[in-house]
């Protein structure tokens, strides 16, 4: 896409107001590195973190999956957005006036037709809290909130509304009143809103229903549940997918729990929006419940940038079990801890925190059991240990053991499975066979003598691809002369070759390089904390280290030049050549000045 000079303009406005730290922050669990921020990846699973966010230069990239770019393309890719709709957000988030006028013909109206969406969603929300308080229509359910335990303050905070009964207000109320508000038909109908009938009219999708509005990450609201007042069916209706709404995508409460969940570093997982309100009726914010799906991996890709572990909080029932059992694939191939607490029978969430209080749930939950120990026993209770019923079991833990994302964790369950069911280790492996690595993993591997590479050419090599812009200084400091050790040395020519073609950043080494030994070492050094590293405060320490290391280096050089000029004066006495040893002890007298200069 071509910008004009304003377009240019106006995008690099945004970018310079744009925290990128706290844009990322608000969806990744990030950590300070030096003058660096890391964490896990969102994009992709990974074990350790390998996703990198350069706050000087305002971007960020990922050595796992080869993910970069800088704010709006993150939140482009996060958000399924497209370009016009990522500046409009970001302008709004950071107080940019955004000119629409500059905006092509065809992408302003991608942004105004998706806005109508999101709009045409907002107004619902606003027709449906009018029904809740209707004097009549909204009587039942208001009834109905107060007997569910749910105050005032979490209708208002979730913005619960009601959808009235076709007696009440006809088949098409909700219609109407967004047509008013100069929503066309076809905008409510993609919306998710309204049904088109056999005549070619609409009617409204929900009815007699509790109304759930369902947030994006960005606070927008993008679709809505519906609970049935009475014993109707379906129990729980959910908007249809649209062009602002991916149900596999988005967790209902997520967007309202984050902060919790990051503060909790674990998030529990229910299956009903009401069992999450109840939940946080009592003061135990750190849930979300899946929108009338099973969760799902991008479920836990969402997860995953909040907390560690994730512990499915489910009713014991078969169905429960089901859900349960179902997730825990998920869960292993995205490198989350992950715990399942069984509710005592007859019982879901909703009921056992009226009943039993929230400390109750917190024993519970504390004593949740570990996915592999979970899904053992549900399989032994399903099959039994007889020898046909162990070789189903074997047959469904193989598919299990191929979902662990990491080879460790396999060979662990292996082991421990194989004790449990009586068959040897090499008889499970066998089974289960082994498992590639999944694409844009960081796989763990030693790399060559890097335990011979000295303390002092670790801390220029660690800093040098953590400064690929200080190479002409560290150059003519004679970096070449005094590294001696392979790796290093490599590490050094590479950086050297970009640095003159006018690489600054450190994540631009990694272009061009086929060498994995330097590859890996470079991937390792950027995603830890540097061996350099004191004051965490930016620029706090690169100046002196840069300081100490060109020192280093020079009395390196006048070291080795001082010890191969003593080499050079033995051999001079030893041969009896009294021209070529006055002529070396001059050298030596000029390098000794040299050096008490250097000192003083």
């Amino acid at each position: 896409m071509s910008f004009s000079p304003v377009r240019d303009q106006i995008k690099q406005t945004i970018k310079d107001a744009a925290d990128i730290v706290q844009v990322i922050g608000e969806h990744v669990e990030l950590k300070r590195a030096g003058s660096r921020f890391t964490g896990r990846c969102p994009f992709h699973s990974e074990k350790t973190p390998s996703f990198s966010v350069n706050p000087q230069g305002q971007f960020y990239h990922c050595f796992g999956c080869g993910e970069h770019g800088d704010v709006f393309s993150f939140v482009m890719k996060y958000h399924h957005m497209e370009f016009p709709e990522a500046l409009a957000m970001l302008a709004r988030k950071f107080g940019v006036e955004l000119p629409e006028r500059q905006l092509s013909a065809s992408e302003q109206a991608a942004l105004h037709h998706r806005d109508l969406l999101y709009r045409a969603n907002e107004e619902a929300v606003s027709v449906y809290q009018q029904c809740l308080r209707h004097p009549k229509w909204g009587k039942n359910a208001r009834s109905y909130l107060e007997r569910r335990g749910m105050p005032g303050e979490i209708v208002e905070r979730y913005r619960l509304g009601y959808a009235p009964e076709i007696e009440q207000a006809g088949w098409s109320y909700l219609s109407d009143q967004l047509a008013a508000k100069e929503l066309t038909a076809e905008i409510i109908e993609q919306a998710g809103l309204a049904v088109r009938n056999d005549r070619g009219g609409f009617y409204d999708r929900f009815r007699s229903r509790i109304m759930f509005p369902i947030n994006d990450m960005t606070g927008r609201v993008v679709a809505f549940g519906g609970r049935i007042l009475g014993d109707g069916r379906p129990k729980y209706m959910n908007s249809p997918e649209s062009p602002i709404f991916e149900k596999s995508r988005l967790l209902f409460g997520l967007q309202q729990h984050r902060q919790a969940i990051r503060q909790a570093r674990r998030a529990l997982v229910v299956e009903g929006n009401f069992d999450l309100l109840s939940l946080a009726v009592h003061g135990i914010d750190n849930v979300v419940a899946p929108l009338g799906t099973a969760l799902t991996r991008m479920h836990i890709q969402s997860l995953r940038g909040y907390c560690r572990e994730v512990v499915l909080l489910f009713d014991a029932d078969a169905a429960g079990l089901k859900a349960a059992m179902r997730c825990i694939p998920f869960l292993l191939a995205e490198r989350m801890e992950g715990r399942v607490a069984l509710l005592p029978a007859g019982h879901d969430p909703d009921s056992f925190v009226r009943e039993k209080g929230p400390a109750a749930v917190a024993e519970l939950v504390e004593a949740a059991r570990p996915l592999p120990e979970f899904a053992f026993d549900t399989l032994v209770r399903e099959h039994g240990l007889t020898l046909a019923g162990k070789n189903r079991i074997v047959g469904e833990l193989q598919q299990l053991l191929a979902q662990a994302a990491d080879a460790e964790l396999r060979e662990l369950m292996s082991a421990h499975f194989s004790e449990k069911l009586g068959v040897s280790p090499g008889y499970f492996r066998g089974k289960a066979g082994p498992v590639a690595p999944r694409p844009g993993t960081v796989t763990e591997k030693p790399i060559t003598g890097v335990d011979e590479m000295g303390r002092q050419d670790r801390q220029l090599v660690d800093f040098l691809i953590h400064h690929p812009e200080l190479y002409a200084q560290l150059h003519e400091a004679g970096m070449e002369q005094v590294v001696l050790h392979p790796l290093a040395l490599q590490i050094v020519v590479h950086v050297g070759r970009l640095a003159q073609a006018g690489c600054r950043q450190p994540e631009e080494l990694l272009t061009d390089l086929e060498n994995d030994m330097v590859r890996d070492y470079i991937v390792r050094r950027l995603t830890a904390l540097p061996s350099f590293a004191g004051d965490e405060e930016e620029g706090g320490e690169d100046g002196a280290m840069m300081e100490e290391l060109c020192r280093w280096l020079r009395l390196e050089l006048q070291r080795r030049d001082g010890a191969s000029l003593q080499e050079r004066i033995a051999e001079a006495e030893r041969q009896g050549n009294t021209a070529v040893l006055m002529e070396l002890l001059g050298e030596k007298l000029a390098l000794d000045r040299k050096k008490t200069k250097f000192f003083i």
